[in-house]
């Protein structure tokens, strides 16, 4: 865990929150579960298994690569056979079905808009373009994993006596860790599908995105290397000594203070820099708390729907306390979460970059939706330790509730 917790995600490069670093917290009990499964062979354990896939499906439905591995894994393994005849897969796959059930329904009611939209979004023609993301992908993952890796390896080369064989054997600090034979300390059938698992997951996005030529973003593979750490540690010919733990906490531990000492300057220094960075730095939690208390105060009502497109409303539904549901005119696919009739009956709040070239046909729908609306420029900015960040401004249109 501490090695996995160096990874940069979780600590100087951990600057935003979305679907794939949650992942980070469900996949790996999703992974869990299925060791335990196919440890266990019980149905108690396949029910595990199945509630931890579906509450993994609901973070994000790249989830299914996990997923896949791990059915892969079940299929490959030399013990595949004692895993399959028990109850466990089985219950897996009809509980994980239950579970999904309510949200299959919503799919359907949607007319699986999600799925479609990810089908038409991420599919490109260039096949330039796809190698130049694949590799961007594997470099950027790789360079991620790299610092944990190292720290990992530093960790072990610092236990005793290192000092005296920096001295007298340099060599014997690295190869001191590595014996042949029978290492207890790994169960070997599990180590297995720890290695099955991580192979697949590391080769299956890239390799898929070249094969059906896929937008893949770098993003995608936050969650798919937590097992790296495990991995290596399951390696058998690898002898990790219990003051390796010692080290690796202390290492992690220095790691995690200093960049909480660092922060404010880190922050302020990045603010500086960026000043006119509104992609990263704009004030979007402020203009969502601005917008909240601007619709409480006109209608002593919570604030249901935020109208524009992705880009400028995605903040607003995560940062307003009212979480309002996202609703996309005059784009080719909605968020499914609301209606038009929804629109006119509870109200919305309509929030546009005024630079948008889009623009335009949003204020003609404003206009043939919400003609009375109250329209208005909102301006925000962020201070972070006396230092501005740059300056954001809205168009705001504020319709009423119908009556």
């Amino acid at each position: 865990m501490c090695i996995r917790d160096s990874y940069p995600i979780f600590n100087f490069k951990g600057f935003k929150y979305n679907p794939d670093l949650l992942q980070l917290v469900t996949l790996p009990l999703v992974v869990l579960a299925y060791l335990n499964a196919f440890e266990k062979r019980s149905w108690q354990s396949g029910l595990w298994l199945g509630l931890a896939g579906a509450l993994a499906l609901m973070t994000k439905y790249w989830v299914l690569t996990m997923i896949g591995a791990i059915g892969l894994a079940a299929l490959i393994h030399p013990e595949r056979m004692r895993f399959l005849l028990s109850p466990a897969p089985w219950v897996a796959i009809v509980t994980l079905a239950v579970a999904m059930i309510p949200h299959i329904v919503w799919l359907a009611d949607a007319h699986f808009v999600p799925l479609t939209y990810a089908g038409d979004t991420y599919s490109i023609e260039d096949a330039g373009q796809v190698r130049q993301l694949v590799f961007g992908y594997v470099l950027h993952n790789a360079a991620l994993l790299a610092l944990p890796v190292a720290l990992a390896a530093f960790a072990m080369a610092l236990v005793p006596p290192w000092f005296s064989l920096l001295m007298r054997a340099p060599l014997r600090i690295v190869t001191r860790a590595w014996a042949r034979g029978a290492n207890v300390g790994v169960n070997a059938s599990q180590a297995l599908n720890i290695w099955i698992i991580q192979i697949i997951v590391a080769a299956g996005p890239p390799l898929g995105a070249l094969a059906f030529s896929i937008y893949i973003k770098t993003d995608w593979g936050i969650s798919l290397f937590f097992l790296v750490p495990l991995a290596l540690v399951a390696i058998p010919a690898l002898r990790v000594q219990s003051a390796v733990l010692f080290n690796i906490v202390a290492i992690w531990l220095v790691l995690s203070v200093a960049t909480l000492v660092a922060s404010p300057w880190i922050a302020a220094r990045e603010m500086a820099v960026n000043s006119d960075n509104t992609a990263t730095y704009g004030a979007r939690s402020e203009l969502a708390r601005e917008l909240t208390q601007a619709w409480h105060s006109r209608f002593v009502s919570r604030w249901a729907i935020v109208a524009g497109t992705m880009e400028s409303i995605q903040p607003m539904v995560f940062y307003s306390p009212d979480h309002p549901a996202a609703f996309t005119p005059n784009e080719a696919w909605g968020s499914g979460l609301t209606t038009l009739d929804d629109v006119k009956k509870y109200g919305f709040v309509g929030v546009f970059d005024p630079t948008d070239g889009r623009l335009p046909a949003f204020e003609k729908w404003v206009s043939e939706i919400a003609p009375n609306a109250e329209r208005m420029v909102m301006t925000t900015r962020r201070f972070t330790h006396g230092k501005a960040g740059p300056s954001m401004t809205w168009n705001v249109y504020i319709a009423p509730p119908a009556k």
